[in-house]
């Protein structure tokens, strides 16, 4: 005699969330700013331009500290190197080509991170933070006091340059919010893609591997001051590049740029948006020039009010926008 069949319900398991790549999440933004032009103004579209340059920035910097540990304060330099190199090629020199005045850019700021690494990247923690720090203020020194060469507190002009070898006719607004806007999104999403490939690289792990104890890796064969000095000049190269697209966009380079106070933009980017993932800084480069704009709109007093986020950011959220935002996932999962 057969037994009845019993049907005996599993218990719900609750499904596990995707988790989302920090590739996926970069390429996620960078298409909302390509849609971004058929529906925002034009001042919402300059505002993208020095999101980009920094955004671009932000993926070197983070090479450095959120992938290798060293923080930087004064990588500044470097985007005031690309800056001046596009101000000096166009003004000067009569170039035009934003490949050329890129690529030049790239080679300046690797030089120059070259001959000051060699030095940097033999210390660590705060010493090389007093160093790079050592190095900006030098280099801004020079801006501001050679007139003759960099023209001091004016700044240099940086003249309108050639996209793709073809001179595009309009006002300033209509070539920066047209074709330049879309070429720089586009320099944006390359660089990227470069960076995750850096990141997930044989050579990425070794510079994580540095960043969690440089002593277990050396003694497993890794060349810790080479792949130091290598993470040094692919950051510095991508801030050169950020450099020149933020003074094509202000038609100005300016000795601020390279000023400490900028650098401190920069780490305050990349802690807000969350240094330790790969997308982060991106979302914090744009966090902050949304935020800058906002607030000085209301005040004057606009640093106090941004001091004052950056001290409630370390103190509440110190893992920055996108670790609370994955934090929040964990929950959501779990904890799984």
């Amino acid at each position: 005699m057969s037994m009845p069949s019993v049907d005996i319900a599993s218990p719900a398991v609750p499904r596990a969330m995707p988790r989302v790549s920090g590739l996926w999440v970069l390429l996620a933004l960078l298409a909302i700013m390509a849609l971004l032009p058929f529906v925002a103004s034009p001042y919402v579209l300059l505002l993208m331009l020095p999101f980009m340059g920094y955004g671009i920035a932000l993926l070197g910097f983070n090479l450095l500290f959120g992938t290798t540990g060293l923080l930087s304060f004064g990588h500044a330099m470097f985007l005031g190197i690309g800056a001046y190199t596009a101000a000096a090629l166009t003004s000067k020199f009569g170039v035009k080509s934003f490949e050329l005045l890129l690529l030049a850019a790239a080679l300046g700021s690797g030089l120059v991170s070259i001959v000051t690494g060699l030095l940097c990247v033999r210390y660590t923690r705060i010493f090389f933070g007093m160093l790079t720090l050592a190095f900006g203020m030098l280099f801004h020194s020079f801006l501001f006091k050679f007139y003759a060469v960099t023209g001091g507190d004016q700044g240099m002009r940086v003249l309108r340059p050639l996209l793709l070898g073809m001179e595009w006719r309009g006002g300033k607004t209509a070539f920066l919010t047209g074709p330049f806007y879309y070429y720089s999104l586009v320099l944006f999403a390359l660089l990227g893609l470069a960076m995750w490939r850096i990141t997930q690289s044989p050579f990425g792990l070794h510079l994580k591997a540095i960043r969690e104890n440089a002593g277990k890796a050396a003694y497993v064969g890794v060349q810790i001051f080479r792949m130091r000095l290598a993470a040094f000049v692919i950051s510095a190269v991508y801030g050169g590049i950020g450099g020149t697209i933020l003074a094509v966009t202000t038609g100005l380079a300016d000795p601020e740029l390279a000023y400490w106070t900028h650098s401190g933009n920069l780490v305050f980017m990349a802690v807000l948006g969350g240094s330790g993932t790969f997308a982060g800084p991106a979302i914090g480069a744009l966090v902050f020039v949304l935020l800058q704009d906002f607030v000085m709109s209301l005040t004057q007093y606009w640093r106090f009010v941004m001091g004052g986020v950056l001290v409630l950011l370390v103190v509440f959220l110190p893992q920055g926008l996108s670790g609370a935002v994955s934090l929040l996932f964990n929950r959501r999962n779990g904890g799984r």
